[in-house]
């Protein structure tokens, strides 16, 4: 049987001098081509034979080297620092009307966003973004470019609104007033003329539309709501809320669907109401959308292994495709967690009642039964949809004090039948788990405790205990059954994507950790073992904190897609979403995915959901990423009005991030991050070494580098933008004098040695 491969394009002609085409053309010929590119495609597309192919192939490993490429086995790729779709914001129209954009999300300590030019899409044709409009697009690296790191076409405009802009509102003399906008981006304040100001008093919190740009003077802007007295900190998470457009009410069609929800069928359900299934999860949570058990295997084929289920919410049973509930759902994407309130995904008469699996109600819930072996490799999985009664609704705490002998009386009640299966199932897993090696990154979280007015009464970092590590794993290999299942079914579903650092950040990671003597060979294929090999000889050691740092920003982000790329992280090579569809979009996906593929019922993938699945994976990236970004601006708002009153005070921090002008530094006791200007590190010039994640003192070496720990004075706070600036109080590492050369820049004080 012959094969054949796809089409690739017509030879094209060189020029006679080398004869090879130049870096540009052939990254737009891999960008364009579509399948899986090659070096034999790309010497096919551009007719080159003999020693010519000799000169591709070191054009092709040159690219690598400089980050412009990755290779997959034989396939190449283009590269970005930034995902692939990304949402961006329009900052400018140029005179010719050409649209320059940023990311709308941009952490700072990378420095300044890359300038991003909006080029017209000929096959999907939209209308021409505005100032300050908000699109998701398909973004592309453009490496010989002296104006823009990358170019991008719209897919679809996020919002087609003037600028929205969050900011307190002050009344001026006459009618006029202002609004003190509350991003850190935001330079100037908006002008309120007579009639435009909604009614909003002094000192309100407002959501406004900009109705005309800065030329002369300042931008004006019509208040479109009120959102309640900024001095309230139970309002802080509104101004996130609305800055990030996360829809926070649900349309008067999904409340009149959801009232209208009938109890579900029981017909066909496999009845687990007799297994003392568990519900473990935070002291705190509202709802519980997965249960587990565990039992030694009577199999005596397969001694020492265990029978395991992941017993998730039947959210499909309620969620039907193309439903208002449905395309709500899509648009949000997930659920949005602040210190103070939760943004749901899902109305709560379905996340808080529905879909929560509550101890001793019936719920219906798509079962995961897995076998393992005494070592903790699945031996088989399947689905069911069930009904089911959670035995008890546990804390990670009690579960875990019962198991150490300390447990109350509802949880020592369950600790035979329930929580010892479940920790020796747990203890087998382990085995497999340390035999696939995933990332080891310790990423403790801190969580904000609020006192009743809503004020920040403490910042805790909660104990990493095994209950928590046990859920955990159980869910992985849920997770891995459903892409595992779905695939071999080949049954569409959206992939939980992580893929290998690029090459440009594995030579980056490289060429760092020969400053700390720490072997890193590039051209090897690179697993998440090796990483941990790394993390492992940095232990105990005085750049333990600094390696871990450096290997972090490594990673790539994790994302959907609807094409299967592996976890990087999780050393996997399929992994989906399946155990949280009360609270992510892509979970109730492959549960739909799930029902078609097993049939087990008629309410399954609709024809929609398969096509729109690139389109859906794209949205929900995003809106995962918005989350993320709203949730991290609103605990540094609180945390900034929080240390409102303590301005002189002197604080232990850790230095998070360096760039030319200072450092980002994130403090010890509440996790607040925060800028010290390079101008109050010393009288001295100092370098920024790339390399080494450092700014060091042209005269003395003094070095301050990334994951040091220092001292602080803050000096300044602004509680709406979230913003904290502090003095820098320690003395810097001895180092020695750099040149000044290459990468590094030199950056001057502007005020005197600090005493």
């Amino acid at each position: 049987m012959s094969s054949k491969r796809p089409a690739t394009p017509k030879p094209r002609k060189r020029p006679a001098a080398t004869g090879l085409p130049s870096e540009a053309e052939i990254l737009e010929f891999i960008a364009t081509s579509p399948g899986v590119v090659g070096k034999r495609d790309i010497a096919r597309a551009f007719g080159l034979t003999g020693n010519a192919k000799i000169g591709l192939k070191a054009m092709l490993k040159d690219l690598e080297h400089k980050g412009n490429l990755d290779r997959r086995g034989k396939k190449l790729e283009s590269t970005a620092s930034l995902p692939p779709v990304t949402v961006l914001e329009v900052t400018e129209i140029d005179d010719q009307g050409h649209a320059h954009a940023v990311p709308s999300e941009w952490n700072a300590a990378n420095g300044e966003p890359p300038r991003i030019l909006i080029v017209e899409d000929r096959h999907h044709h939209q209308p021409a973004p505005g100032l300050g409009d908000r699109v998701l697009a398909r973004i592309e690296a453009l490496p010989h470019s002296r104006t823009h790191a990358y170019q991008a076409r719209i897919m679809r405009p996020l919002s087609r609104e003037a600028l929205r802009v969050v900011g307190i509102y002050r009344s001026g003399p006459g009618s006029h007033g202002r609004i003190i906008p509350s991003g850190k981006k935001d330079r100037y304040d908006y002008h309120v003329p007579h009639g435009d100001d909604g009614g909003a008093e002094d000192g309100e919190l407002v959501s406004a539309e900009v109705t005309k740009p800065a030329a002369r003077g300042l931008p004006q802007a019509r208040v479109r709501a009120r959102l309640g007295n900024a001095r309230d900190p139970r309002n802080t998470s509104l101004i996130a809320i609305h800055g990030h457009g996360i829809p926070d009410q649900f349309p008067q069609a999904v409340v009149d669907e959801v009232a209208r929800l009938k109890p579900f069928s029981r017909d066909a359900r496999e009845d687990l109401r007799d297994l003392p299934l568990l519900t473990i999860d935070p002291a705190d949570a509202r709802d519980h959308d997965d249960a587990v058990w565990a039992m030694a295997d009577d199999n005596p084929q397969n001694a020492g292994g265990y029978k395991v289920i992941v017993a998730i919410a039947d959210v499909a049973a309620y969620v039907r495709p193309q439903s208002a509930l449905d395309r709500e759902a899509r648009k949000r994407g997930n659920s949005t967690y602040f210190p103070d309130r939760v943004v749901p995904m899902l109305p709560e008469r379905i996340s808080n009642d529905l879909c929560s699996l509550r101890e001793g109600e019936d719920r219906p819930a798509i079962a995961c039964h897995m076998v393992f072996d005494a070592m903790g490799h699945k031996l088989s999985h399947r689905f069911t949809r069930a009904i089911m009664r959670s035995a008890a609704k546990l804390a990670y705490e009690e579960a875990q004090a019962a198991i150490d002998g300390r447990g109350n009386a509802k949880a020592n009640a369950l600790l035979a039948t329930a929580l010892k299966p479940l920790w020796a199932a747990y203890a087998a897993l382990g085995k497999a788990r340390d035999s696939r090696g995933p990332l080891e990154l310790d990423l403790p979280e801190r969580k904000i405790i609020l006192d009743k007015a809503g004020n920040i009464d403490r910042v805790i970092v909660p104990e990493r205990l095994d209950a928590h590590r046990l859920i955990e794993e159980f869910m992985i290999q849920a997770n891995v059954a459903a892409a595992e299942e779905l695939k071999k079914r080949r049954t569409p579903l959206l992939f939980r994507v992580h893929e290998e650092p690029s090459a440009e950040k594995l030579r980056t990671l490289s060429e760092f950790l020969k400053t700390v003597n720490i072997p890193f060979a590039l051209g090897q294929v690179v697993r998440s073992k090796h990483f941990n090999r790394i993390l492992a000889q940095a232990k105990a050691t005085a750049h333990e904190k600094l390696v871990h740092e450096v290997v972090l920003r490594s990673q790539a982000q994790a994302q959907y897609r609807h094409e299967n790329a592996g976890h990087f992280g999780l050393s996997l090579a399929d992994y989906a979403h399946f155990t949280s569809p009360i609270r992510r979009y892509a979970d109730l996906i492959v549960h739909r995915a799930l029902i078609s593929a097993c049939k087990l019922g008629d309410d399954g993938l609709s024809a929609q959901d398969i096509s729109a699945l690139p389109e859906t994976a794209d949205l929900i990236s995003a809106a995962e990423r918005r989350s993320m970004m709203a949730e991290r601006e609103t605990v540094d708002r609180m945390v900034a009005s929080h240390l409102s009153g303590k301005l002189g005070a002197t604080f232990k921090a850790r230095i998070s991030g360096v760039v030319g002008a200072g450092l980002f530094v994130n403090l010890a006791d509440t996790g607040a991050d925060g800028f010290v200007p390079v101008s109050t590190l010393g009288r001295s010039f100092f370098v920024l070494d790339d390399v080494g994640h450092a700014l060091v003192s042209s005269e003395s070496g003094e070095t301050f580098q990334l994951g040091d720990t220092v001292d602080v004075k803050l000096t300044e706070v602004a509680p709406v933008k979230g913003g904290l600036k502090f003095d820098m109080v320690s003395d810097g590492k001895r180092g020695a004098k750099p040149a000044r050369i290459g990468r590094h820049r030199v950056r001057g004080p502007t005020r005197p040695r600090r005493k």
